[in-house]
């Protein structure tokens, strides 16, 4: 094969400089129209069977890219599972804190002269200076948790684009790989049709073998047909079987004359 490719491409390459020789400036447009045919000719020389082995390794190529994918889905489903967990426990922290807020606005609606939280005393304004500070904070963090679950929502329609690209990539790979053993098969067909029509049967020893069996055949035949002469034949008066007593008058009525017909005319 290494052979004919290097021939044709010797071919080629006279070809390309006398052309370029005769037609000058399209000599761009005649190498692109012979080098097209260069290529499919090369192809088609390639073995069926050479390029069904290359598209089985190509498919076992996309092993390490599955492979890749599979890994980064698995990261951003640890990711999407940690988040879950942050959003959580920020959410249990959130209610905490606004039951403390709700309590201490509660507290100063009463318009106390002091507070006492866990034994000690709290002036107006320091609870009002911490209620404030607390619902500052609380704000923050519900913004934070706002932006957390977007984020988890947008992470979890790319963690599904993720898994379907996948799983359609996983799906392609199976097909290509019953498409490369249907073609086996067929190429395999194919090579079985050429070498059943290109081999050539002797079959001299097989119509010798008919014609043997065939003059058995009428050996045979013969030797019956002569068991059963000698059967009917016999050059004695049987014994055991006695003519009819009337055979004469059946001879006699068998063989006479039929009686004419007489026409009679009326007048």
């Amino acid at each position: 094969m290494i052979r004919k490719v290097l021939k044709i491409t010797l071919i080629a390459t006279a070809g390309l400089v006398v052309v370029s020789l005769f037609v000058g400036r399209d000599t761009v447009s005649y190498f692109r129209t012979t080098a097209g045919y260069f290529s499919d000719s090369v192809r088609e020389s390639i073995p069926i069977e050479f390029q069904i082995d290359r598209a089985r390794g190509l498919i076992q190529d996309l092993v390490p890219e599955v492979r890749k994918n599979m890994h980064i889905i698995a990261k951003e489903e640890v990711e999407v599972q940690k988040l879950d967990e942050q959003i959580a426990e920020t959410e249990d922290r959130l209610a905490k804190e606004k039951e403390q807020i709700l309590r201490l606005k509660t507290d100063l609606a009463r318009r106390d002269d002091a507070y006492r939280y866990a034994g000690r005393s709290y002036t107006v304004e320091e609870v009002r200076a911490d209620l404030a500070h607390r619902f500052e904070r609380y704000k923050t963090a519900d913004a934070t948790q706002a932006s957390l679950k977007e984020m988890r929502i947008a992470r979890e329609k790319s963690l599904a684009a993720a898994r379907q690209k996948l799983e359609g990539m996983m799906a392609a790979k199976r097909q290509l790989q019953v498409e490369v053993e249907n073609l086996e098969a067929r190429a395999q067909m194919l090579a079985a049709a050429q070498t059943t029509s290109n081999y050539q049967f002797d079959d001299s020893r097989l119509g010798h073998v008919k014609e043997l069996i065939a003059g058995l055949k009428t050996r045979l035949n013969v030797a019956e047909k002569l068991v059963g002469a000698e059967a009917n034949f016999h050059d004695e008066i049987p014994l055991d079987k006695s003519a009819p007593e009337n055979i004469v008058e059946q001879v006699t009525e068998y063989f006479a004359p039929a009686p004419r017909q007489v026409q009679v005319t009326l007048k």
